[in-house]
Protein backbone atom coordinates (compact mmCIF):
# COMPACT_ATOMS: atom_id res chain seq x y z
CA UNK A 1 0.00 0.00 0.00
CA UNK A 2 1.40 3.53 -0.70
CA UNK A 3 2.60 5.90 1.43
CA UNK A 4 -0.57 8.13 0.39
CA UNK A 5 -3.06 5.03 1.48
CA UNK A 6 -1.15 4.20 4.20
CA UNK A 7 -1.65 6.86 6.13
CA UNK A 8 -5.81 6.83 5.98
CA UNK A 9 -6.10 3.08 5.99
CA UNK A 10 -4.35 3.28 9.77
CA UNK A 11 -7.45 3.30 11.90
CA UNK A 12 -8.99 -0.05 10.31
CA UNK A 13 -5.71 -2.03 10.49
CA UNK A 14 -7.80 -4.92 12.38
CA UNK A 15 -9.80 -6.48 9.73
CA UNK A 16 -11.01 -9.09 12.22
CA UNK A 17 -12.53 -6.84 14.09
CA UNK A 18 -13.99 -4.29 11.46
CA UNK A 19 -17.64 -3.44 11.35
CA UNK A 20 -19.72 -4.12 7.88
CA UNK A 21 -19.45 -0.60 6.92
CA UNK A 22 -15.88 -0.26 7.51
CA UNK A 23 -14.95 -3.50 5.99
CA UNK A 24 -16.51 -2.28 2.75
CA UNK A 25 -14.89 0.98 2.87
CA UNK A 26 -11.52 -0.80 3.12
CA UNK A 27 -12.09 -3.36 0.82
CA UNK A 28 -12.94 -0.91 -1.99
CA UNK A 29 -10.59 1.85 -0.81
CA UNK A 30 -7.72 1.53 -3.81
CA UNK A 31 -10.63 1.76 -6.63
CA UNK A 32 -12.62 4.99 -4.79
CA UNK A 33 -8.57 6.24 -4.29
CA UNK A 34 -8.31 5.76 -8.33
CA UNK A 35 -11.28 7.07 -9.35
CA UNK A 36 -10.59 10.22 -7.31
CA UNK A 37 -7.28 10.44 -8.61
CA UNK A 38 -8.33 9.82 -12.08
CA UNK A 39 -10.64 12.82 -11.88
CA UNK A 40 -8.16 15.31 -9.93
CA UNK A 41 -4.93 14.60 -11.06
CA UNK A 42 -4.09 15.18 -7.72
CA UNK A 43 -3.14 12.26 -4.97
CA UNK A 44 -3.27 15.32 -2.06
CA UNK A 45 -6.68 15.81 -3.11
CA UNK A 46 -7.64 12.51 -3.58
CA UNK A 47 -7.50 11.66 -0.55
CA UNK A 48 -9.30 14.49 1.00
CA UNK A 49 -12.33 13.19 -1.50
CA UNK A 50 -11.44 9.81 0.24
CA UNK A 51 -11.71 11.10 4.36
CA UNK A 52 -15.32 13.22 2.92
CA UNK A 53 -16.15 9.70 1.32
CA UNK A 54 -15.51 8.16 5.00
CA UNK A 55 -17.86 10.79 6.86
CA UNK A 56 -20.65 10.08 4.60
CA UNK A 57 -20.48 6.54 4.31
CA UNK A 58 -19.86 6.01 8.10
CA UNK A 59 -23.50 7.70 8.78
CA UNK A 60 -25.28 5.76 6.10
CA UNK A 61 -27.92 2.83 6.93
CA UNK A 62 -26.10 0.14 5.50
CA UNK A 63 -29.45 -1.98 5.30
CA UNK A 64 -30.50 0.68 2.40
CA UNK A 65 -27.58 -0.23 0.34
CA UNK A 66 -28.17 -2.54 -2.63
CA UNK A 67 -24.35 -2.46 -3.98
CA UNK A 68 -22.18 -1.15 -1.74
CA UNK A 69 -19.29 -0.55 -4.46
CA UNK A 70 -21.39 1.66 -6.89
CA UNK A 71 -22.71 3.54 -3.39
CA UNK A 72 -19.24 4.52 -2.41
CA UNK A 73 -17.99 5.30 -6.22
CA UNK A 74 -21.22 7.42 -6.15
CA UNK A 75 -20.03 8.93 -2.77
CA UNK A 76 -16.77 9.67 -4.23
CA UNK A 77 -17.57 10.87 -7.60
CA UNK A 78 -19.93 13.65 -5.87
CA UNK A 79 -17.01 15.33 -3.87
CA UNK A 80 -14.71 14.79 -6.53
CA UNK A 81 -16.66 16.56 -9.02
CA UNK A 82 -17.04 19.54 -6.10
CA UNK A 83 -13.56 19.63 -5.52
CA UNK A 84 -12.51 19.47 -9.53
CA UNK A 85 -15.06 22.34 -10.16
CA UNK A 86 -12.90 24.54 -7.03
CA UNK A 87 -9.79 23.04 -8.15
CA UNK A 88 -10.17 24.53 -11.62
CA UNK A 89 -10.36 28.79 -10.29
CA UNK A 90 -7.31 27.95 -8.63
CA UNK A 91 -5.45 26.29 -11.73
CA UNK A 92 -6.25 29.52 -12.91
CA UNK A 93 -3.62 31.73 -10.90
CA UNK A 94 -1.09 28.45 -10.94
CA UNK A 95 2.10 29.61 -11.28
CA UNK A 96 3.91 28.17 -14.84
CA UNK A 97 2.36 25.35 -16.36
CA UNK A 98 0.43 23.29 -14.38
CA UNK A 99 1.43 18.82 -14.26
CA UNK A 100 -0.79 16.03 -12.65
CA UNK A 101 1.09 14.92 -9.40
CA UNK A 102 3.18 11.63 -9.99
CA UNK A 103 2.60 8.88 -8.32
CA UNK A 104 5.61 5.67 -7.69
CA UNK A 105 3.09 2.91 -9.01
CA UNK A 106 3.26 -1.23 -8.52
CA UNK A 107 4.12 -3.34 -11.53
CA UNK A 108 0.76 -4.77 -11.11
CA UNK A 109 -0.52 -1.36 -12.66
CA UNK A 110 1.81 -1.78 -15.82
CA UNK A 111 0.55 -5.05 -16.50
CA UNK A 112 -3.03 -4.00 -17.04
CA UNK A 113 -2.47 -1.92 -19.84
CA UNK A 114 -5.95 0.27 -19.78
CA UNK A 115 -5.53 1.46 -16.32
CA UNK A 116 -1.84 2.54 -16.84
CA UNK A 117 -2.97 4.29 -19.91
CA UNK A 118 -5.61 5.91 -17.95
CA UNK A 119 -3.16 7.52 -14.93
CA UNK A 120 -0.03 8.15 -17.06
CA UNK A 121 1.08 11.88 -16.97
CA UNK A 122 -0.47 11.76 -21.04
CA UNK A 123 -3.77 10.86 -20.32
CA UNK A 124 -4.46 13.03 -17.03
CA UNK A 125 -3.48 15.70 -19.04
CA UNK A 126 -5.78 15.00 -21.71
CA UNK A 127 -8.24 14.52 -19.37
CA UNK A 128 -7.68 18.25 -17.83
CA UNK A 129 -8.99 19.78 -21.13
CA UNK A 130 -12.62 17.88 -20.27
CA UNK A 131 -15.41 19.85 -18.26
CA UNK A 132 -15.67 18.48 -14.79
CA UNK A 133 -18.85 16.28 -15.67
CA UNK A 134 -17.56 14.82 -18.97
CA UNK A 135 -14.09 14.02 -17.50
CA UNK A 136 -16.45 12.45 -14.48
CA UNK A 137 -18.61 10.17 -17.32
CA UNK A 138 -15.00 9.52 -19.22
CA UNK A 139 -13.58 7.50 -16.15
CA UNK A 140 -16.57 6.08 -14.72
CA UNK A 141 -17.39 4.63 -18.37
CA UNK A 142 -14.66 4.14 -20.16
CA UNK A 143 -12.11 3.32 -16.90
CA UNK A 144 -14.27 1.59 -14.62
CA UNK A 145 -16.65 0.38 -16.72
CA UNK A 146 -20.24 1.54 -15.42
CA UNK A 147 -23.05 1.27 -16.56
CA UNK A 148 -25.06 4.32 -17.49
CA UNK A 149 -27.51 4.12 -15.03
CA UNK A 150 -24.68 3.95 -12.16
CA UNK A 151 -23.06 7.21 -14.08
CA UNK A 152 -25.96 8.78 -14.00
CA UNK A 153 -26.68 8.70 -9.92
CA UNK A 154 -22.99 9.19 -9.85
CA UNK A 155 -23.46 12.89 -11.58
CA UNK A 156 -26.58 13.80 -10.80
CA UNK A 157 -28.17 13.43 -15.19
CA UNK A 158 -30.24 11.63 -16.92
CA UNK A 159 -29.03 8.28 -18.38
CA UNK A 160 -29.63 9.67 -21.73
CA UNK A 161 -27.78 13.21 -20.98
CA UNK A 162 -25.15 10.80 -20.17
CA UNK A 163 -24.77 8.78 -23.15
CA UNK A 164 -24.51 12.10 -24.82
CA UNK A 165 -21.67 13.21 -22.08
CA UNK A 166 -20.03 9.98 -22.78
CA UNK A 167 -19.87 10.37 -26.47
CA UNK A 168 -18.56 13.51 -26.54
CA UNK A 169 -15.63 13.43 -23.94
CA UNK A 170 -14.52 9.85 -25.99
CA UNK A 171 -14.36 11.82 -29.32
CA UNK A 172 -12.54 14.65 -27.42
CA UNK A 173 -10.08 12.24 -26.11
CA UNK A 174 -9.63 10.53 -28.69
CA UNK A 175 -8.40 13.76 -31.37
CA UNK A 176 -5.94 14.28 -28.40
CA UNK A 177 -4.45 10.77 -26.98
CA UNK A 178 -1.84 9.08 -28.70
CA UNK A 179 -2.93 7.78 -31.97
CA UNK A 180 -1.39 4.16 -31.06
CA UNK A 181 -1.29 2.50 -27.78
CA UNK A 182 2.38 2.39 -26.16
CA UNK A 183 3.66 -0.25 -23.99
CA UNK A 184 5.50 0.16 -20.95
CA UNK A 185 8.22 -1.67 -22.71
CA UNK A 186 8.09 0.91 -25.77
CA UNK A 187 8.26 3.52 -23.05
CA UNK A 188 11.16 1.89 -20.97
CA UNK A 189 13.26 1.60 -24.51
CA UNK A 190 12.51 5.48 -24.84
CA UNK A 191 13.26 5.57 -21.50
CA UNK A 192 16.57 4.16 -21.04
CA UNK A 193 17.84 5.99 -24.50
CA UNK A 194 16.74 9.31 -23.15
CA UNK A 195 18.45 8.70 -19.63
CA UNK A 196 21.52 7.37 -21.25
CA UNK A 197 21.97 10.55 -23.58
CA UNK A 198 21.18 12.80 -21.01
CA UNK A 199 23.17 11.55 -18.60
CA UNK A 200 26.46 11.11 -21.29
CA UNK A 201 25.56 14.86 -22.46
CA UNK A 202 25.07 13.24 -26.12
CA UNK A 203 23.08 15.93 -27.69
CA UNK A 204 22.92 13.68 -31.21
CA UNK A 205 21.73 10.75 -29.63
CA UNK A 206 19.02 12.99 -27.23
CA UNK A 207 18.32 14.50 -30.98
CA UNK A 208 17.83 10.91 -32.28
CA UNK A 209 15.06 9.93 -29.70
CA UNK A 210 13.25 13.46 -29.50
CA UNK A 211 10.43 13.74 -32.29
CA UNK A 212 11.08 17.27 -34.37
CA UNK A 213 7.67 18.62 -32.33
CA UNK A 214 8.64 16.98 -28.99
CA UNK A 215 7.30 19.27 -25.83
CA UNK A 216 8.92 19.90 -22.52
CA UNK A 217 7.22 21.23 -19.71
CA UNK A 218 7.99 21.46 -16.09
CA UNK A 219 6.31 22.15 -13.00
CA UNK A 220 7.75 24.13 -10.26
CA UNK A 221 4.58 25.50 -8.63
CA UNK A 222 6.41 28.50 -8.23
CA UNK A 223 8.49 27.18 -5.07
CA UNK A 224 11.51 25.65 -7.24
CA UNK A 225 12.77 27.02 -10.72
CA UNK A 226 11.12 25.64 -13.81
CA UNK A 227 10.06 26.57 -17.31
CA UNK A 228 7.51 29.22 -17.55
CA UNK A 229 5.95 28.36 -20.78
CA UNK A 230 6.62 25.05 -22.42
CA UNK A 231 9.19 24.45 -24.68
CA UNK A 232 8.94 22.99 -28.44
CA UNK A 233 11.61 21.36 -30.94
CA UNK A 234 14.19 19.07 -30.98
CA UNK A 235 16.89 21.08 -30.79
CA UNK A 236 15.20 23.53 -27.99
CA UNK A 237 14.70 20.59 -25.60
CA UNK A 238 18.25 18.56 -26.27
CA UNK A 239 19.87 21.49 -25.15
CA UNK A 240 17.81 22.49 -21.97
CA UNK A 241 18.13 19.01 -20.85
CA UNK A 242 21.88 18.79 -21.51
CA UNK A 243 22.71 22.33 -19.87
CA UNK A 244 20.37 21.29 -16.69
CA UNK A 245 22.56 17.93 -16.25
CA UNK A 246 25.40 19.90 -16.69
CA UNK A 247 24.96 22.82 -14.01
CA UNK A 248 24.37 20.22 -11.26
CA UNK A 249 27.23 17.66 -12.34
CA UNK A 250 28.33 15.14 -9.94
CA UNK A 251 25.66 15.93 -7.45
CA UNK A 252 22.89 14.62 -9.49
CA UNK A 253 21.69 11.22 -9.85
CA UNK A 254 18.69 9.66 -12.11
CA UNK A 255 17.02 6.55 -11.18
CA UNK A 256 14.30 4.53 -13.48
CA UNK A 257 10.85 4.03 -11.33
CA UNK A 258 7.40 3.12 -12.40
CA UNK A 259 5.87 6.17 -13.00
CA UNK A 260 1.94 6.48 -13.26
CA UNK A 261 1.95 3.37 -14.78
CA UNK A 262 5.07 3.77 -17.05
CA UNK A 263 8.73 3.95 -17.02
CA UNK A 264 9.92 7.04 -15.71
CA UNK A 265 12.79 8.81 -13.86
CA UNK A 266 13.17 10.42 -10.10
CA UNK A 267 16.14 12.92 -9.92
CA UNK A 268 18.45 13.22 -7.17
CA UNK A 269 20.52 16.06 -6.22
CA UNK A 270 22.92 15.73 -3.17
CA UNK A 271 20.13 12.16 -1.86
CA UNK A 272 17.29 14.25 -2.28
CA UNK A 273 14.51 14.50 -4.60
CA UNK A 274 14.39 16.97 -6.66
CA UNK A 275 12.08 15.91 -9.25
CA UNK A 276 10.08 13.23 -11.64
CA UNK A 277 10.57 12.44 -15.43
CA UNK A 278 7.73 11.38 -17.56
CA UNK A 279 7.45 10.68 -20.97
CA UNK A 280 4.93 10.41 -23.76
CA UNK A 281 6.23 7.91 -26.68
CA UNK A 282 4.81 7.56 -30.01
CA UNK A 283 6.22 5.53 -33.20
CA UNK A 284 9.29 4.92 -31.26
CA UNK A 285 10.21 8.56 -30.47
CA UNK A 286 9.68 10.80 -27.31
CA UNK A 287 6.79 13.49 -28.14
CA UNK A 288 6.67 15.14 -24.47
CA UNK A 289 8.62 15.71 -21.66
CA UNK A 290 6.98 15.89 -18.40
CA UNK A 291 9.34 17.36 -15.42
CA UNK A 292 7.48 17.90 -12.03
CA UNK A 293 9.71 20.08 -9.79
CA UNK A 294 7.07 21.40 -7.55
CA UNK A 295 8.58 19.69 -4.15
CA UNK A 296 4.17 19.44 -2.80
CA UNK A 297 3.89 16.93 -5.58
CA UNK A 298 6.37 14.84 -5.09
CA UNK A 299 5.26 13.12 -1.47
CA UNK A 300 4.15 9.99 -3.79
CA UNK A 301 7.46 8.96 -4.98
CA UNK A 302 9.28 7.57 -2.40
CA UNK A 303 6.82 4.70 -1.49
CA UNK A 304 4.13 2.91 -4.32
CA UNK A 305 0.80 4.26 -4.28
CA UNK A 306 -2.01 1.17 -4.93
CA UNK A 307 -4.43 1.99 -8.03
CA UNK A 308 -7.41 -0.68 -8.82
CA UNK A 309 -9.88 -1.03 -10.82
Amino acid sequence: MGEGQAGAAEPFAHEESMDPATAAFVAHRNLLFTVAYEMLGSAADAEDVLQETWLRWAGIDLGTVHDRRAYLVRITTRQALMRLRALGRRRESYVGPWLPEPLLTAPDVAEDVELAESVSMAMLLVLETLSPTERAVFVLREVFDLDYGEIADAVGKSQAAVRQIAHRARSHVAARRPRDAVTPNETRDALDAFQQAVETGDLQHLLDILAPDVVLLSDGGGIKKALAHPIVGAGKVARLLSAGLDRFGAKAWVEPVQVNGYPGLVMRIDGEIDGVVALRVEDGLVTAVYFVRNPVKLTHVERETALSR
